[in-house]
């Protein structure tokens, strides 16, 4: 929608950075406070409130009469997003079995994927409906919105929120879904005891920055930091302008796009077969040095001479291919599992805090770099390459497997 709505606005490129990143600093609210009413409200419930701000923002943007409104409503649109990128991961890994966690936590990612394939589709087949195509590509975003809020009305609530608010049997009820009544009687003892263990700590900001908490949430913040320094926010947001800029006419662009989608799609499926076999790091790691390379040979495109249109095309699909099978699907997996009960929903709001940040912050500044710069697009691709580099050896030396193990073992034995 990029191209159509700049021509409505008239932006420049510092508004059309505003005007994708004012979603993110919704997404940056969101996750900051969606901690409060996750605990408050259980995880289920507030992500009620998140549909309805989907909804709102769907008419919002679709309806904007100036710039103005359309900001605030992709304002609201991105809080619902930051909120729902910290319960979602929390909910599915609180409601499945250790053995299926993995698979079960990639199908966010995978909702995530498959939305972004049907939205790019629908842009292409609304490309010609005339000056107001852009409206009806954000329009478009109301029927999830209405099919996520009915969805959750059949939703259990999480058993770990009901076990931390007293609701013993309906908790046994949840667990039931994947366990036996004999385990699930175990499961409550040993939540309960991971909760009763930190209730003693009165203030618990603090007290995630101390041990045994601040290994997590160091944790946590990198993997939140390091997955949006891939660039891959830009290659989804700007892949229209990116294409593009190598050649290809508008119409063609946004085809390419749904190539774009589709590999996502695809290689989301390949680490939802992996990731309970193979593990988190090891899919990880073995991304993080395919994206890295692929950004290289992508940031080379732009400086060097006589490469043809589709060295770019090859570059970016191999990167969505790694970052897909490997960093998309992972980072939620394992912000869903790696912290205690007790501060899960506050660690999860502050890792999807600091991934929303360098997502805005990126998102931002890459349409002013590259209005800026000769090349200013291979130089960004360089910089994520390297960036994607050195989180490879930080996730080498600090980041343990937790693959196959309870949340309460993964406690355990890394407290």
């Amino acid at each position: 929608a990029i191209p159509f709505f700049t021509t409505h606005f008239d932006l420049s490129n510092v508004m059309v950075g505003w005007s994708v990143s004012s979603g993110l600093l919704g997404c940056i609210i969101g996750s900051s406070l969606a901690s409060w009413p996750t605990d408050q409200f259980g995880r289920r419930d507030t992500m009620k409130i998140a549909a309805l701000l989907f909804f709102i923002s769907a008419l919002g943007t679709g309806f904007a009469y100036n710039f103005s409104m359309f900001i605030m409503a992709r304002l609201l649109g991105g809080i619902a997003v930051g909120a729902v990128s910290v319960i979602m991961p929390i909910y599915l890994s609180e409601i499945t079995p250790a053995e299926k966690r993995g698979s079960m936590t990639v199908n966010f990612q995978l909702g995530v994927v498959i939305g972004i394939l049907v939205a790019f589709f629908i842009d292409y087949l609304l490309i010609n409906t005339g000056k107001h195509n852009w409206r009806y590509m954000f329009l478009s975003m109301a029927v999830p919105s209405c099919l996520f809020f009915t969805f959750l009305l059949k939703a259990r609530r999480s058993p770990r929120w009901l076990v931390s608010q007293g609701y013993i049997q309906e908790a046994k009820t949840a667990l039931s879904d994947y366990h036996s009544l004999d385990n699930c009687d175990t499961l409550i003892q040993e939540i309960q005891a991971s909760l009763q263990k930190q209730q003693s700590f009165r203030q618990e900001k603090i007290y995630l920055f101390k041990k045994p908490n601040l290994r997590f949430v160091l944790i946590g913040i990198a993997v939140g930091i390091f997955s949006q320094l891939s660039g891959i926010a830009i290659v989804m947001y700007y892949a229209t302008d990116i294409f593009r800029a190598a050649g290809f006419s508008t119409d063609a662009a946004i085809g390419q796009t749904v190539i774009i989608g589709i590999t996502n799609l695809t290689f989301t499926l390949l680490a939802k077969l992996l990731i309970d076999k193979v593990g988190r790091r090891t899919l990880l790691l073995w991304g993080t040095i395919g994206m890295s390379v692929s950004l290289a040979l992508l940031s080379l495109s732009y400086f060097g001479t006589g490469f043809p249109a589709w060295i770019l095309l090859i570059s970016l699909i191999s990167f969505v291919a790694f970052f897909a099978s490997s960093m998309g699907a992972v980072v939620w997996v394992l912000l869903g599992e790696i912290f205690p009960n007790s501060i899960r929903s506050k660690g999860m709001s502050i890792s999807s805090l600091s991934n929303w940040i360098v997502n805005g912050g990126i998102s931002f500044f890459f349409p002013i770099v590259v209005g800026l710069l000769p090349n200013g697009a291979g130089y960004c691709f360089a910089f994520f390459s390297a960036m994607t580099l050195f989180g490879y050896f930080l996730f080498k030396k600090y980041l343990f497997e937790t693959k196959n193990k309870s949340l309460e073992k993964i406690e355990q034995e890394n407290s």
